[in-house]
């Protein structure tokens, strides 16, 4: 049974401490370690330490030794990330989504906060992390994924007795001065026309079912002809960095009508793959599923570049396809089912862009509605003088 601690009270420079023992995890070894604990700052001038002081103490001490944590897990937020979230995050996460992750953590979090003991950390610790990195010019979606992995990495950690508390990232906020995102592009179907008129195979084909279909990027990749029947695709997989995984959501895996206009091409890209029945739809010298960022790069960006026409990325075809159907008096239920959204609202935040011409059209269709209005009188309400 481990010794009752009373814990020994010190004063450093402004500040009072409590200083104990414990047991703790470092590099994988339980080793026992000096714990100096902060208590708050010195507001006296007398030599005797106060009772709140004391009584704060007392408090802490109890924690100590009466804690259920085990010594194998206080450990580092940097032990803790890489031995136990990461792997956890693999595990039940898709590999864009984990690409993301590592990201966040070996260029933004590990350098500031790896040392840190994990179950030590306060609001006030994660806050002014945020502050720190949120002073080198990043936008304010970049710092909102940032407090969001902190707030992961702690609920996981409360979840396998790593931690005790609120999450510390619950509280805290952003650098409100950041950049705001940058207005997302959907294509005109105009625009789509004019690309695939210059495009050349399989480049087009790929394009025609981002901009008609609403494919993603990596359901695209993942494309098989068996997925093409009935006039449907139907998305099953999805594959980001050459790494399969199952689609984003499980509405995502609903099919999805092919217009005419695709279907043909789709049937003409068969039949220059000898007529295949099986196998991607789109593949590389070695048979497998290709990767649309080596066509991006080597077929899409410098036909268009030589066209003159401004490449805005995949995911403004999917925009543009929402946004399209919105223009011809699509609902927006409608529309959500089709781009296989998990709620309606992100369909409407992200994927129906209106431009000017939206704005202009719909106040002129109001003017013309306020004039067709007439008073009891038969007079047009617009030639009404108010008195």
């Amino acid at each position: 049974m481990a010794r009752t601690q009373k814990g020994q009270i010190v004063k450093i420079s402004d500040r009072w401490y409590v200083r104990y023992w414990e047991r703790r995890s470092i590099s994988g070894s339980i080793e026992r370690k000096r714990v100096s604990h902060l208590l708050g700052p010195v507001t006296t001038r007398g030599k005797y330490v106060p009772e709140d002081v004391k009584n704060e103490a007392a408090k802490h001490m109890t924690t100590i030794n009466y804690g259920s944590m085990k010594p194998e897990r206080i450990v580092t937020i940097a032990d803790f990330v890489e031995q136990v979230y990461l792997p956890w995050i693999e595990k039940h996460k898709r590999p864009a989504t984990v690409h993301g992750y590592k990201h966040i953590w070996e260029n933004h979090l590990k350098p500031i906060c790896g040392s840190s003991w994990l179950k030590e950390t306060r609001t006030y610790n994660v806050q002014s992390w945020l502050n720190q990195i949120g002073s080198n010019r990043l936008g304010k979606n970049t710092l909102k994924h940032i407090k969001s992995t902190i707030s992961g990495i702690f609920t996981l950690a409360k979840q396998q007795d790593y931690f005790h508390g609120e999450n510390p990232a619950r509280d805290t906020a952003i650098n409100p001065s950041a950049q705001a995102p940058r207005e997302t592009y959907a294509y005109s179907l105009e625009e789509i026309q004019g690309i695939l008129s210059v495009l050349p195979e399989p480049a087009a084909t790929a394009f025609s079912i981002a901009a008609f279909a609403g494919l993603r990027h990596g359901e695209i990749c993942g494309l098989h002809w068996e997925d093409y029947r009935d006039g449907e695709l139907y998305v099953n997989r999805s594959i980001w960095n050459g790494k399969a995984s199952d689609p984003k959501t499980r509405k995502s895996k609903a099919p999805v009508p092919v217009i005419g206009q695709l279907s043909k091409r789709l049937e003409i890209h068969r039949l220059k793959c000898g007529d295949a029945k099986e196998g991607p739809i789109f593949k590389n010298a070695a048979g497998q599923s290709a990767s649309l960022v080596d066509m991006t790069n080597r077929k899409i960006l410098p036909t268009l570049r030589a066209a003159g026409i401004q490449w805005q990325g995949w995911h403004a075809a999917r925009r543009g396809l929402g946004s399209n159907l919105y223009r011809m008096g699509i609902s927006e239920i409608v529309i959500q089912r089709i781009l296989r959204h998990s709620n309606v609202s992100v369909t409407q935040a992200y994927y129906i862009k209106t431009d000017s011409q939206d704005v202009q059209g719909a106040m002129q269709k109001l003017q013309e509605h306020v004039s067709s209005l007439q008073d009891t009188l038969g007079t047009p309400i617009d030639k009404q003088i108010v008195m």
